[in-house]
């Protein structure tokens, strides 16, 4: 399922935006003056989709629209309503309808209004959930992520009341439509806040979640160490499997009557390709590469054992393709835009780089522009699944004008590789370059 159509009504009491999604390259570019909505935009539709029901619920509009390709129709309007207590409540109303299916269900959160002891401490953990930008870095403290603010459990309470039920156990559950809905897209957002993410140290005292924020590089690196590692397992695994069998296929080998001298040779050579370009890549170590010639002529034995050979191999190297080819175009990328230094990957280090006499250089020291530009290619390379839509907010920021021009292009060779929309909110022309049949622009209220 993907997106045709994103609309809001009376956001902020003042703007009704329509964006069509570009479906033929998979690109919407949203841009507009300061407070026209984009930025918000993008969380009400990342609200809806990752159950993130605050920034909906934390913005005045009266519906929010999202058209899909199958001809199905989510609604979402929103509602002030009296309480039990006589008191005003915010109410989500999701209305959602398909051929075959019209479904409705509403969502009025009870507000935290009393004291802060009506919340067990087992219900700590779940805080974060319900006020965005906030992540939980201790027992009984929480980082604001906007503005850096190490907050209280009181300060929390204090500063977003309205966030917060009384009894998170008593909130409403989604009903298996809605669960359906949302898990038929992905979305992703990166938002404008992305040098800095969770360290995966963690700690059993407060739900075993990440404890401290550190680089997005580092961090980073260090995932795409274990990713490679997760692979080389995978490898290691299938190699035992098919080694294992290697005598009694070889015995039971019959040479196809087609099959050539010159094709095994061409074949053969295909092969050491791919091996030195995994070792290029770092998925595969140098004193892996074995440059197999066959000098002497190859007789019909030969050509049997070579032929399960080359089979086996093939089977086993196809493991790293498509990381491979994240890597490589990683690489490409930031040793294009990156100058005096170099990145390499490893391993057992991930992306590392060094300096032009060859030093190593720490992904924490580069500049902030640098960072923006690395993390910004890494999360599409490797953090996004196939067929989502991705939701960027300025992507310009720190990065040099003559990287900004080079945005688009770049994006459109990751897209080709992962597959996947994106919706932009930006602010620079230079970002949109020469592509504004891609644009759509948020106007003010017609007069």
């Amino acid at each position: 399922m993907r997106i045709n159509k994103i609309s809001v009504s009376q956001l902020f009491g003042v703007f009704n935006h329509v964006i069509h999604l570009n479906r033929e390259e998979g690109i919407t570019i949203i841009h507009g003056p300061n407070g026209f909505g984009k930025t918000v935009l993008l969380r009400m539709v990342n609200g809806f989709f990752n159950s993130r029901y605050s920034e909906l619920r934390n913005v005045e509009f009266t519906e929010f629209r999202v058209d899909f390709d199958d001809g199905s129709i989510l609604r979402v309007e929103k509602s002030l309503e009296k309480n039990s207590e006589n008191q005003p409540e915010t109410q989500l109303i999701f209305h959602f309808k398909k051929p075959g299916l019209n479904r409705r269900q509403h969502f009025s959160p009870s507000l935290f209004r009393e004291s802060r002891n009506l919340f067990k401490s087992s219900s700590l953990n779940i805080i974060e959930s319900y006020v965005p930008n906030l992540k939980r870095i201790a027992a009984r403290t929480w980082l604001y992520l906007p503005t850096n603010e190490q907050l209280s459990l009181e300060d929390v309470f204090q500063r977003f009341p309205d966030y917060l039920p009384i009894d998170p156990t008593e909130v409403k559950q989604e009903e298996e439509w809605l669960l359906k809905l949302k898990n038929s897209l992905k979305i992703r957002f990166i938002e404008v806040q992305r040098l800095l993410s969770f360290s995966d140290i963690r700690n059993s005292e407060f739900g075993n979640r990440p404890v401290s924020l550190i680089a997005s590089v580092a961090t980073y690196s260090q995932e795409l160490a274990k990713n490679i590692q997760t692979k080389l397992s995978e490898y290691g695994t299938l190699c035992q499997s098919i080694d294992r069998t290697f005598p009694a296929r070889v015995v039971n080998q019959k040479v196809a009557s087609n099959l050539t001298e010159e094709t095994l040779r061409n074949k053969l050579s295909e092969i050491e390709k791919k091996r030195f370009r995994l070792i290029e890549a770092g998925l595969l170590d140098k004193d892996e590469e074995h440059d197999f010639q066959v000098e002497k002529e190859i007789d019909d034995r030969t050509k049997s054992i070579l032929s399960v050979y080359i089979e086996d191999v093939e089977k086993k190297l196809m493991i790293f393709q498509e990381i491979a080819n994240k890597i490589e175009l990683f690489k490409r990328l930031i040793n294009t835009r990156f100058r005096y230094k170099k990145m390499t990957v490893r391993k057992d280090k991930g992306f590392t780089f060094t300096t032009p006499d060859g030093n190593p250089l720490s992904p924490t020291n580069l500049s902030s522009g640098e960072q923006h530009e690395l993390v910004l290619f890494y999360e599409l390379l490797f953090k996004v699944q196939p067929n989502s839509l991705i939701l960027i907010d300025e992507p310009e920021v720190s990065l040099h004008v003559a990287w900004q021009v080079e945005f688009l292009k770049d994006l459109q060779e990751i897209i080709k590789l992962a597959n996947f929309d994106v919706l932009v909110a930006t602010h620079s022309p230079d970002i949109i370059n020469d592509r504004w049949d891609l644009t759509v622009e948020l106007q003010g209220p017609t007069e």
